[in-house]
């Protein structure tokens, strides 16, 4: 579960330490039961045992009667009894220089520090594993212990999770963090639990914001005609068209060409994508606007996660609540140095006045009265 306590501490408290290659992907999570007998003169052999026993695995056999069990419950009762091995794979689609990579990484010294060796965090970059909705399906079947992934991504499994697509749901960052470390947060993080998913941290992936080539936003106004390139989301395109504008959710590696093109009048997203992009070679007015706040979360197979004993489920808890402070800071300097870069190149960075796009976009709440995520935009609002 969601620790605000647990995680303000950690960022206080912890201190990184320096990061680690890691894990090769290539290496194969094994399944050893290897008994030898060792004959030296008159002695009688001794039995060894040895080697680690992966979540993900095939299924070991158990008793004489040959009973198979999930690999899974399995690795979880050997790891009570100390005496082998539990081995989780964790996937995202980022690269490693990405700061939930780092997190990642430093989520797994973390549990490696706290369970003495007797838990390891395997983690597949770079899609290695599949898409984010291929790696939420593996978890769901426990094929796959963890994924990182958008709560945008999770809409179609968890219906609540839509709530984070709302244009300007929160008043200010320090809002948005109230919520997602409150009840509200606590209550989507779990939500996912019938559907065979289980929140288990939050981490930060910044504002959106609109960057246009010819004029910034500074207005709904301006929005008026406007083609603008929007994730394939009904609720980001909504927010669009509310606003005047034109959504055009095409594909992110073919937004460069089309705004080059002149196909697309701008985009959006959060200040290090439009650095590491370098849409910003073409999009040279971005303005603040920050309409959206969509936080990552890391999910844990529920399958999996009831097979495991309550010690290892709290050295997880606590590494990963320890992780998203680390990743909180990452993506903090992230930020700062990208908006710095991209003032650097030339890029004109406004800040536009919100309560005009709050007032146009209005009518997406109005109609959510009286539904589920209406209730949840209720208890939003009304947190201080």
């Amino acid at each position: 579960m969601l620790r605000a306590v647990a995680v303000a501490a950690a960022a206080r408290a912890v201190r990184p330490s320096p990061l680690t290659d890691n894990p090769d992907p290539a290496c194969a999570v094994m399944n050893k039961k290897a008994v030898s007998l060792i004959a030296l003169g008159c002695l009688l052999g001794i039995l060894i045992t040895s080697g680690a026993v992966s979540l993900m695995s095939r299924p070991a056999s158990a008793g004489s009667a040959g009973e198979r069990r999930p690999a899974a419950t399995a690795s979880a009762a050997a790891a009570s009894a100390g005496a082998q091995k539990v081995v989780l794979k964790l996937s995202h689609v980022l690269d490693r220089s990405h700061p939930v990579h780092l997190a990642m990484e430093y989520m797994a010294r973390q549990l490696d520090r706290r369970s003495r060796g007797a838990v390891e965090l395997q983690i597949f970059p770079d899609g290695q594993l599949g898409s984010e909705i291929e790696g939420i399906e593996q978890v769901q079947r426990g094929e796959l212990a963890m994924v990182k992934t958008s709560t945008a991504a999770l809409e179609g499994f968890v219906p609540a999770m839509a709530i984070f697509g709302l244009p300007y749901l929160f008043r200010d960052q320090e809002h948005y963090w109230k919520v997602l470390f409150g009840e509200v947060g606590r209550d989507l993080a779990l939500a996912g639990a019938k559907a065979g998913v289980r929140g288990l941290c939050y981490y930060d992936s910044g504002s959106r914001s609109f960057y246009t080539k010819d004029a910034p936003i500074l207005s709904p106004e301006d929005l008026e005609g406007k083609k603008i390139r929007v994730m394939q989301s009904k609720t980001a395109m909504d927010m669009i068209a509310h606003l005047g504008g034109e959504p055009a959710p095409i594909a992110f590696g073919e937004l460069h060409a089309a705004l080059q093109q002149g196909k697309v009048d701008g985009a959006e997203n959060n200040p290090p994508s439009l650095f590491t992009s370098r849409h910003f070679e073409v999009a040279r007015h971005y303005a603040l606007d920050e309409h959206a706040r969509i936080p990552d979360i890391v999910l844990f197979s529920q399958k999996v996660w009831e097979s495991l004993s309550p010690e290892v489920q709290r050295w997880i808890e606590e590494a990963a609540d320890e992780s998203a402070a680390f990743q909180r800071e990452a993506w903090k300097k992230s930020t700062e140095d990208a908006l710095e870069a991209l003032k650097q190149a030339g890029v004109t960075v406004h800040t536009p006045d919100k309560r005009p796009f709050r007032r146009k976009v209005q009518p997406m709440y109005d109609r959510l009265s009286g539904s589920e995520i209406g209730m949840l935009v209720q208890r939003i609002q009304l947190l201080e």
